[in-house]
């Protein structure tokens, strides 16, 4: 008996995972095609650098302020259904994108796309706390985190051909199909939450927290402002990379998609890789294990601004990324194993406030510092902010004890 119920943790666990992950790779797939499609999108409606970064900005923007209560929603209401909202509502978005006529509609429709996308993570964190064991848990968010590299990296693979076959309206309206289909599987597959003593909700000697003092925790904070530092280097690569290749390494557009996928699929298994190394070994030393990794990340983006071919780019920005997807985990595995399950949508939803900031600043600004200066100013700012996340991980609590949540 006591065989078969650790049977039906472990393939729950798996399942809840597995379908997540499918879920990220769409989600990511979805976000990202729109920096595959800018040079597109720009010339067809002769739009500046900085005006093709605000498209993804606004969307970034929108996105942040519905990490808060995207996660108070699944705390409220339970993940499984504002999971499959959140699914729709960016498929729809996703397809409108593809009948815009000019700059305010795609203001207006990437804002949009950016409520559905936006609901999303605090219900998988949810879904995920309430079907994995604590000792476990950012093992599993780290898988559930690498399907978005994958997703990443699949998008120009798949984007590129698409943009070249149908054009860039139509290619909008395939991946948003791929969306409902996800959809549908998730909502007819997705198993039950373990029980609370498993999972590790419900310890009456513990009572859970208010929301309100995961808002007032300095240490979620704290780790917000971490994952804003670092997560610049993501949003900047995903925006621009793409953009550059073309435009000042003149190569075609199925070798940009090529060049730029690659980097996110290497960080696909770092990034799982990360999630085991943290739960393994660092799960009380976050900082020794962060922090060495944040400035080999700032190296490496040093060598790929001083390559001289559109290879050597390629080759260090993959080893940059690689890197930072290790250091991932770190970031992220705290809050993911300290939060109470009551608690980790709204938790996450903060922390994760934190990363979307860099997404509104940096595609707006290096689309700028590209307009008035070049693309080594904008890929030089993610050196400076990679460097500044190392300094904000001296300040974040590396054990879960230290990360205090007042009881209720």
């Amino acid at each position: 008996m006591g065989s078969t119920y650790t049977v039906d943790v472990r393939k729950t666990a798996v399942l809840t995972a597995g379908l997540l992950m499918g879920v990220w790779v769409v989600d990511y797939v979805d976000r990202v095609m729109i920096a595959v499609a800018l040079p597109f999108i720009g010339a067809d409606f002769e739009l500046t650098k900085t005006e093709q970064g605000s498209l993804v900005t606004v969307f970034a923007l929108v996105y942040l302020l519905c990490q808060i209560p995207g996660g108070l929603l699944a705390d409220r209401f339970g993940s499984r259904r504002l999971l499959v909202v959140s699914l729709a509502l960016w498929s729809v978005f996703t397809a409108l994108t593809g009948v815009a006529w000019g700059l305010v509609a795609l203001l207006v429709i990437r804002a949009l796309f950016g409520v559905g996308q936006g609901l999303f993570p605090g219900a998988s964190f949810k879904a995920l706390s309430e079907r994995t064991t604590p000792a476990r848990r950012a093992t599993a968010a780290g898988a559930m985190l690498a399907a978005s590299q994958l997703g990443a990296g699949l998008a120009p693979l798949v984007v590129a051909p698409l943009l070249l076959a149908f054009g860039w309206r139509q290619t909008f309206w395939v991946t948003a199909a791929a969306g409902v289909a996800i959809g549908l599987l998730l909502w007819a597959l997705l198993p039950a939450p373990l029980p609370a003593g498993l999972n590790g909700s419900g310890d009456l000697a513990r009572p859970a927290p208010p929301l309100r003092s995961v808002l007032r925790a300095p240490s979620v904070w704290k780790f917000a402002a971490l994952f804003c530092a670092t997560n610049m280097l993501g949003y900047g690569m995903i925006t621009w990379v793409p953009s550059y290749l073309l435009e000042a390494r003149g190569i075609s557009l199925l070798q940009t998609g090529l060049y730029a996928a690659i980097p996110g699929l290497v960080m696909t298994v770092t990034v799982i890789l990360g999630g085991w190394l943290f739960d393994r070994y660092f799960h009380d030393r976050a900082r020794l294990y962060v922090i060495p990794l944040l400035l080999c990340t700032a190296v490496l983006l040093v060598l790929m601004l001083r390559a001289e071919t559109a290879a050597g780019f390629t080759l260090f920005q993959t080893l940059a990324m690689a890197v930072g997807g290790l250091s991932m985990m770190g970031i992220l595995g705290m809050p993911v194993r300290a939060l109470p399950p009551e608690v980790i949508g709204s938790g996450m939803g903060v922390v994760n406030v934190g990363g979307q900031v860099a997404g509104v600043i940096a595609p707006v600004l290096m689309g700028w510092l590209v307009d008035h200066y070049s693309y080594t100013a904008a890929f030089g700012l993610l050196i400076g902010t990679t460097v500044l996340g190392a300094l904000i991980a001296v300040a974040v609590p590396q054990r879960a004890e230290q990360f205090h949540l007042e009881p209720a």
